[in-house]
């Protein structure tokens, strides 16, 4: 059987990275995890190959190559992941679609004319489509009946099938699911509040992969709460620590963990032994009546502010998440959220207006209060939306304190001194990392970001000044620290795409408006 596993691709978002990524020759910053472990889950005695679309469209010869076609995505991969569907059914290919999109609304590629829909997890449902295909069937719909699978038989995903140097960094995962009851998460529904681990052995050895294929850069490991387990994670740090010291520290790790971690000292210092130099934490909000209506109290227990700034001091860079939009929300909120980055420092916040995602308690309960909108089945979770639903608050409102989110934060200086403020208090590694040598595209990269922000723009003086003040006084954090400024290249361009995408939003439903109003009088007198 050969298979043609084809990962869609993805709008420009926050994440891209795209300006930054450009300047050091890569094109994405992940590779599609889930595809390279769907490569490892099915017969080893069948041949694979791998089209990540965004770094390079397939070709008539890789259609032409496969007996069947593997799609999987997520929700903001929807159109692309529909395109697919109907390019493979046009050449007369059998396409099996699964993933977490598929998972939560089966519906809606069921119509686009799939042959195997391939639900929940796959170590669970991919055996019955491989049974069904030994069988001679052509279509089918597998789900795992709300069980969970046990990921400690997980194999270790095929990263040979990778473009390695496409990507900027490699990832991995510990865990899955999560312990909290966050009302608009949708990770619960689909991976339950009872975290699964892997063992430290099966984690150990798909970094061993990774380094016996030449990686040497970061590595993300993409659990959506790392530190869920937090007996399983501690157990598996002590292992990894001691593997990162003997290969010489060749990874730069980093994660998502919910905000308790400042709570617990022994796994902060797990994580640094362990070279983690970053993590992404949701915050949602500094709101603390919003926190708790949408049920994320864990956020609740202690002060924000000092969380972030703990976890920073003690040596692990910061990114975060907010949200505009909760039920109840007073106006204002956006200008709260500036002023929590900065007083943080955090310098990567991402932002946007509440979704609500299907089947979770969100979804549930504005659908029962009748405020979820009609086109809300086409929820495609882009961070440049408007509400799917009816807000407290007017939408916009609500999209006018998102933009300033964005315009503010993301103005040039603002950002390069939250970046400096942030790595400057740092704490430094209790390990040292050997040096690498820049590759010339890297040597590049730095001498532009110097000629932009140190000679071209406004910057300059407050550049120059930065620069040598961490190598003055916290050398250890440089290259993080110049990777950070390398990210206004990006956020420049982002920022005016959000104001843009937004403004024509709402000029659209304006029009919606008032052809409604304007439309409502006639109906009525036909009626009568």
């Amino acid at each position: 059987m050969r298979v043609l596993l084809l990962y869609p691709l993805f709008p420009k978002s926050f994440w891209s990275f795209d300006k930054a990524l450009e300047l050091i020759g890569r094109k994405v910053s992940l590779p599609p995890l889930g595809m390279i472990t769907v490569a490892a889950i099915l017969p080893q005695t069948w041949e694979f190959r791998l089209v990540d679309r965004n770094v390079r469209l397939e070709t008539e010869a890789d259609w032409n190559w496969a007996d069947l076609v593997i799609v999987s995505g997520m929700i903001v991969q929807k159109p692309d992941i529909l395109h697919l569907i109907q390019e493979a059914k046009r050449r007369g290919k059998l396409v099996a679609v699964g993933g977490p999109y598929v998972t939560s609304v089966p519906e809606a590629v069921q119509a686009a004319g799939v042959d195997f829909l391939v639900l929940d997890e796959g170590e669970i449902t991919l055996p019955l489509l491989v049974e069904a295909l030994e069988r001679g069937e052509t279509s089918g719909i597998f789900s795992a009946g709300g069980e969970k699978p046990d990921v400690t038989s997980t194999p270790t995903p095929r990263f040979d099938l990778l473009e390695l140097g496409a990507y900027n960094e490699m990832s991995v995962q510990f865990s899955r699911g999560c312990p909290f009851q966050c009302e608009f998460c949708d990770i619960i529904v689909l991976y339950g509040r009872k975290p699964r681990t892997k063992t430290p052995a099966q984690l150990l050895a798909e970094l061993q992969t990774l380094y016996d294929l030449g990686w040497r850069r970061s590595v993300f490991m993409v659990d959506d709460n790392f530190i869920g387990n937090k007996r399983n994670v501690k157990l598996m740090l002590r292992e990894l620590g001691p593997w990162m010291a003997a290969h010489n520290y060749p990874f730069r790790l980093s994660t998502e963990a919910s905000v308790d971690l400042a709570q617990d000292e022994e796994l902060l210092e797990l994580m640094i032994n362990a070279n983690f130099t970053s993590v992404f934490l949701g915050i949602e909000t500094p709101d603390t009546d919003s926190l708790s209506l949408t049920q994320k109290f864990q956020n609740t227990r202690n002060s924000l502010m000092e969380s972030v700034q703990k976890i920073n001091q003690a040596g692990l860079s910061v990114m975060a998440g907010f949200i505009l939009g909760f039920d109840g929300e007073r106006g204002g909120a956006g200008d709260r959220i500036i002023e929590f980055v900065e007083a943080t420092a955090i310098p990567k916040a991402m932002f946007g207006m509440l979704q609500a995602l299907p089947n979770t308690a969100l979804w549930k309960r504005l659908q029962k209060e009748g405020r979820l909108l009609e086109a809300s089945q086409e929820t495609h979770g882009h961070q440049m939306t408007l509400t799917n639903f009816i807000p407290t608050r007017s939408p916009e409102e609500l999209a006018r304190e998102y933009v300033s989110c964005f315009w503010e934060l993301y103005e040039p200086s603002r950002y390069l001194s939250r970046v400096y403020r942030h790595f400057i208090a740092m704490k430094p590694a209790p390990h040292k990392v050997p040096f690498r040598r820049l590759e010339p595209v890297e040597l590049r990269a730095v001498l532009i970001i110097c000629w932009r922000q140190g000679v071209k723009r406004n910057t300059r003086f407050q550049f120059w000044r930065q620069l040598f003040s961490i190598i003055r006084q916290n050398p250890s954090v440089f290259v993080p620290y110049l990777s950070n400024c390398a990210l206004i290249e990006h956020f420049i361009d982002y920022r005016q795409i959000v104001r843009d995408e937004i403004e024509a939003q709402l000029a659209e439903t304006a029009v919606q408006t008032a052809n409604f109003q304007t439309q409502t009088p006639e109906a009525e007198v036909a009626v009568r």
